[in-house]
């Protein structure tokens, strides 16, 4: 994924305007019906929540977030945007994939927001739990990812993949002409997010888990970082760079980083589905993902300017989510998250 990068910037946070109540989501808090994309568009006639409005230049603190280095890209959009209205306080943005966002929320305490390109996992809900005090994320859905697997320009052969060929690209093949018999006999070089990715860790359940029946899901991790000539990196510059550099280069990542460097890759579709939001909030395409942020009731009820920060997303993402290179969660998914932010600060 992106490189690790601390975003210092000044801001001021918004107004302790978190108020009224929501649908909570599960009893751990997770928000269930945020998890998983919604087929309802977003431009639909469901009616829009809006919450309070809030002043940035009204609130002071700081406030920490750390975790997926594919939602960092847009929590930093709208940072910016929350300093410009305003706020001057500090604020900090540690982009080190959805695990380590988790461990430092759940596990350190460290941060007051997760990022995140995954649900959050049993475990880690029972690190927060036995933090003092203990914490219950709260899933905050702001978006819709497409991840996008790439290729070198110079590939000719590659425009469509299925699922199975997928899973073997990926993991036990070595060569192309191993897949397909009229690919290549050339080795298959791979680069692919790393461990603490949450970009891995959805790759592998839906490219290898599902279609292969495994139990567990560390078993299909383990075909994947078994794959012979496998670079993996947390930094998404890297594997374009990898990908860029050979012929017979494969790789994914989220959709922006692709967006960014469309002119120097590929991209290939998925069972004749390319990656768009059409078909990433329908489901359509086989990679689609919801994104999401997570806090916790005590953190925004004790810091105000992490409450107005959080509102403050919840209201401006869609002004800068396409800018960024994702899209727009439907209207009904993000009425959930909202509804969710006002239940847990009334």
């Amino acid at each position: 994924m992106r490189s690790k990068i601390m975003v210092v910037l000044s801001i001021l946070v918004i107004s302790s305007l978190f108020m009224t109540g929501f649908t909570t989501a599960a009893p751990d808090g997770m928000a269930a019906a945020a998890v998983t994309p919604t087929a309802v568009p977003a431009n639909s006639d469901v009616k829009e929540i809006e919450l309070p409005d809030v002043d940035p230049s009204a609130l002071k603190g700081d406030i920490y977030s750390a975790g997926s280095s594919t939602v960092g890209p847009l929590s930093e959009a709208i940072q910016e945007l929350f300093v410009q209205d305003g706020f001057s306080g500090e604020i900090k943005n540690d982009i080190i994939g959805s695990g380590g966002g988790f461990e430092r929320f759940c596990k350190t305490g460290e941060t007051d927001v997760a990022n995140a390109s995954r649900k959050i996992k049993d475990e880690e809900i029972a690190n927060c739990a036995k933090l003092n005090p203990a914490r219950k994320p709260i899933a905050f859905r702001v978006g819709t990812d497409a991840i996008t697997i790439v290729v070198n320009k110079k590939n000719e052969f590659l425009k469509n993949v299925t699922t199975e060929e997928l899973g073997k690209i990926f993991s036990t093949a070595e060569k192309w002409s191993d897949v397909n018999s009229k690919w290549p006999a050339q080795p298959i070089k791979r680069f692919t997010p790393g461990t603490d990715s949450g970009t891995f860790d959805f790759f592998a359940e839906i490219v290898i888990q599902k279609p292969q029946k495994l139990e567990k899901l560390d078993d299909a991790k383990k075909l994947l970082l078994n794959a012979k000539n496998n670079q993996a990196s947390e930094d998404d510059n890297v594997l374009v760079q990898g990908v860029e550099g050979d012929p017979y280069a494969i790789g994914y990542f989220g959709f922006a980083y692709y967006q960014q460097q469309k002119d120097r890759l590929n991209a290939v579709s998925v069972n004749e589905i390319a990656p768009s939001f059409e078909t990433a909030e329908s489901g359509k395409y086989l990679l689609s993902r919801p994104l999401f942020i997570y806090s916790d009731a005590a953190i925004m009820k004790a810091k105000p300017q992490v409450a107005g920060f959080i509102n403050y997303y919840l209201t401006n993402v869609d002004k800068v989510i396409d800018k960024v290179g994702y899209f727009p969660a439907s209207t009904e998914a993000l009425n959930q998250a909202k509804q969710a932010f006002l239940d847990a600060t009334k």
